[in-house]
């Protein structure tokens, strides 16, 4: 689908249904909210068609009227919406008819949201395998998100996928008051991404497992990046504790939340052993409760996974991670680019 001819997006469903999943850049103007929306549904079911219509369409024209005045109140005479609903039917239909009242060359979206999340579906399947990737790989700690980040400040093709996701991809990556989107919002977050990138360059991603959190990572992506040649962060155990107390700051203020995670561990480590991370935590011992999280459970972990999952990484080339500091992973991202 081709969105670019439109001036606007805008999307005349329930904000609750665009808060799940919508174009990005669609504008929400819903033509009737929740508790509107549930009324005709209900006079439709339990009094009459021509009561629903009645009803509804007086709260149709009423919404409409306040989002012109509200939301489309500058555009001018040669402005170009797209309107859509859930099916391309009643909500948006009616809304376009009344801004092609207007003036505006008002046109909707045939299918509707139905047909353009079938779209992202069917072209995830397609999209990943016309990209090259190189994937960064290393054990937890090891800066693989500063990296992509210092690689997009010099210049290169990036795909953040725990940015997307909201997540950091493990155990405790649950970012504080952020909360993970919904699948198809990050599916149609991950596939606007995908087309905006330049095939005939490098993409860098990092190594993910199948799930970010809660979020599935689409087959045909994982596909390709496991198929893809990778490039093996060495950092050494200092510099990875540095890094992760940096990034999980949070924990650090919020014990409980640190141990409430840590009990999702039990049953790999067993009670014992987290009882002893959880007193190294209380004894503000941080930096050795990291080292221990990382040798008894992360590394482990990775070294299970890894290769397994990406059976390029055993022939990576090594870019060293000499410190902490953003200057370290500027002089790495030049490495890899130059490499």
């Amino acid at each position: 689908m081709n969105f670019k001819e439109f001036d606007a997006l805008i999307d005349a469903r329930t904000p609750s249904e665009y808060a799940l999943d919508h174009i990005p850049g669609a504008i929400s103007a819903p033509v009737l909210d929740d508790a509107e929306r549930a009324e005709v549904g209900t006079l439709y079911k339990q009094v009459s068609p021509f009561e629903a219509k009645k009803v509804g369409g007086a709260l149709v024209a009423k919404n409409v009227a306040r989002h012109v005045d509200a939301l489309f109140k500058d555009k001018g005479k040669n402005w170009r919406p797209l309107v859509y609903c859930w099916r391309g039917g009643k909500r948006s239909g009616a809304m376009a008819h009344i801004l092609r009242e207007i003036g505006w060359d008002a046109r909707t979206l045939e299918g509707g949201y139905r047909a353009y999340r079938r779209w992202v579906v069917e072209a995830l399947s397609s999209v990943p395998l016309e990209l090259a990737f190189a994937v960064i790989h290393g054990p937890t700690g090891s800066g693989k998100s500063r990296l992509l980040a210092a690689l997009e400040r010099a210049g290169a093709q990036v795909l953040d996928l725990e940015g997307l996701a909201q997540h950091r991809g493990s155990v405790l990556g649950g970012l504080p008051g952020a909360p993970q989107p919904t699948q198809k919002w990050f599916e149609s977050q991950l596939l606007d991404r995908l087309q905006a990138l330049d095939a005939s360059r490098t993409v860098y991603v990092e190594g993910e497992s199948k799930k970010i959190g809660q979020i599935q990572v689409p087959d045909a992506l994982m596909a390709r990046m496991r198929a893809s040649p990778c490039v093996a962060l060495d950092a050494d155990l200092q510099t990875r504790v540095s890094l992760l107390i940096e990034e999980y700051e949070h924990f650090l203020r919020d014990r409980a939340a640190l141990e409430a995670q840590l009990d999702c561990l039990a049953p790999l480590h067993g009670r014992e052993r987290i009882a002893q991370w959880k007193a190294l935590a209380a004894a503000g011992e941080w930096r050795r409760m990291v080292e221990r999280l990382l040798v008894e459970h992360y590394d482990p972990a990775y070294a299970r996974s890894a290769t397994r999952n990406f059976p390029a990484l055993a022939a990576a080339r090594k870019v060293p991670i000499a410190g902490p500091g953003p200057a370290h992973f500027d002089a790495a991202a030049l490495a890899v680019e130059s490499g």
